[in-house]
């Protein structure tokens, strides 16, 4: 790693203020999706070590929970300015172990430190309330108090966001936290913690711990000291964390697995819509949550919107991520690649047009020309699997009506996007959308001060905005007599 300051690349974790390596003396690899060579390795921990990790947090919690949120928020900005100084160095680590461009990596980071400034300002108002009693020598006091120890698992896509977006809150009203990062992605999230443990985070309340999925997840939602888990991930890997987690009752917040619609009316503004497109379809090289999966344009509207939409595709530069004229990075790996070509090959078989792209890049390894797909019909697999990746499949429809049952016909509902300029319309689309977000007019909803979240399959809670705080808080109702 060209680093600066490369005393933020560590290959160890990071527990009760320590930096320890595995029992087993086990590691495991990371490779450069871009170059496919080695970076370097983290332990392969499991349940002994993540327990260890657990009981560190716990003996931490009193202390955190009991300082003012005042102090809490001064050790919060101080790892937000911390990780602003060392944003190039951070943000090379994020490309060289995940593949995004060098400016979305920084773009990236400064997201994320948008959710540490916000909760350490937010994290001062956690509220109680005051409640009238209808007997007059009684009063009914409401407080919220922090939860506890918090296990936060988070994704490969984006491995310092998510991070920041789970712990933020929770560092805020006093939990300590043990983080389980992607196996693919652990550098970045062992990067925060060495400038956590220098913003002055006191030892046990931030633990890295890196190794076993199944057992380091099995630990965190089956030991009792956890008192909440938050995970982003897929479905699947949700829902076995649910039942993980219902032994021993715990708070749960999910962000999972999405399949959002993006739809294009005829009273749209079609540069706007074909911009918007790009930014939610081919960002991250299509490896996000939220990013666009189908894209419905209305019938009037379809030829102009595809044509325009394809030209701007074609200016996407697929390459290493660490050089500057690089737009799209390769895929996390090759399982991710034979998934985009599966459904690619699956849509053009049920009678789909390639527009543009449709195949491996000419760089080989991990990379995939960024795709768009036209005239697809509703029996490709591409219309009720999400792909993960820089393909763009294209629908005809003609009525709201219509495009509103399409948009909904999906057992996900994390967000949704669609253009329009009718207010009328607006208005019916947007509450009519089964989803927990909806983005009228622009492809890129994401802030710290949005309540993040999906219903049906894609989840549970939400993340970022004042609501965020609530899954890491206890209500507690205080009855008093003889007043």
């Amino acid at each position: 790693m060209e680093l600066k300051n490369k005393s933020l690349f560590r290959q160890e974790c990071f527990v009760g203020g320590e930096w320890i390596k595995s029992i087993s003396g086990e590691t495991i690899d990371v490779d450069n999706p871009a170059t496919q060579s080695s970076i370097g390795n983290v332990p392969k921990c499991g349940s002994s070590e993540t327990e260890t990790a657990i009981n560190a947090a716990n003996d931490a919690f009193q202390d955190w929970k009991n300082k003012t949120a005042k102090e809490r928020s001064i050790i919060l900005k101080k790892w937000h300015d911390l990780i602003l100084e060392n944003i190039e160095d951070l943000a090379h680590i994020m490309t060289v172990e995940q593949g995004k461009p060098l400016a979305e990596s920084k773009g990236e980071i400064l997201m994320g430190t948008t959710y540490i400034e916000f909760y350490a300002e937010e994290a001062k108002r956690v509220y109680g309330d005051i409640i009238p009693d209808p007997l007059p020598d009684r009063r009914i006091v409401v407080i919220k108090q922090p939860v506890g120890v918090v296990g936060a698992i988070t994704p490969w896509n984006f491995p310092s966001t998510m991070i920041t977006r789970k712990c933020a809150p929770a560092l805020g009203v006093g939990c300590p936290v043990v983080i389980k990062p992607a196996s693919q992605t652990p550098f970045s999230a062992l990067a925060l913690a060495v400038l956590a443990e220098q913003a002055g985070f006191p030892k046990g309340v931030f633990n890295v711990i890196t190794g076993s999925a199944n057992e380091i997840g099995k630990e965190l939602t089956e030991n009792p000291i956890v008192k909440k888990i938050s995970f982003t991930g897929s479905t699947e890997v949700g829902k076995i964390l649910l039942k993980q987690s219902s032994s021993t009752v715990k708070k749960v917040s999910m962000e999972l697995g999405g399949h959002a619609p993006f739809i294009v009316f005829d009273d749209a503004n079609i540069d706007e819509a074909v911009t918007g497109a790009i930014t939610s379809k081919f960002r991250n090289s299509g490896q996000t949550c939220i990013c666009a999966n189908r894209l419905f344009v209305h019938e009037k509207v379809y030829d102009e919107f595809l044509e325009k939409f394809v030209a701007e595709v074609a200016k996407i530069k697929v390459g290493n991520g660490l050089e500057s004229s690089t737009s799209s990075g390769p895929l996390i790996d090759q399982f991710s690649l034979e998934k985009v070509q599966d459904h690619v090959n699956d849509a053009v078989n049920t009678g789909a047009k390639i527009a543009i792209g449709g195949d491996i890049h000419s760089l080989g390894g991990n990379f995939y020309k960024p795709t768009v797909l036209s005239h697809v019909t509703t029996k490709a697999k591409i219309t009720y699997e999400e792909t993960f990746g820089p393909v763009a499949p294209i629908y005809k429809f003609s009525s709201d009506e219509e495009v509103i049952n399409l948009a909904n016909d999906t057992p996900f509902g994390l967000a949704s996007y669609f253009f329009a300029r009718d207010i009328g319309r607006i208005w019916k689309v947007a509450e009519a959308l089964e989803y927990g977000i909806v983005s009228v007019n622009t492809g890129l909803p994401t802030k710290a001060e949005i309540p993040f979240g999906g219903v049906k399959e894609s989840g549970l809670g939400r993340e970022g905005s004042r609501y965020g705080l609530d899954d890491y808080l206890e209500i507690k109702y205080i009855s008093m007599a003889g007043i």
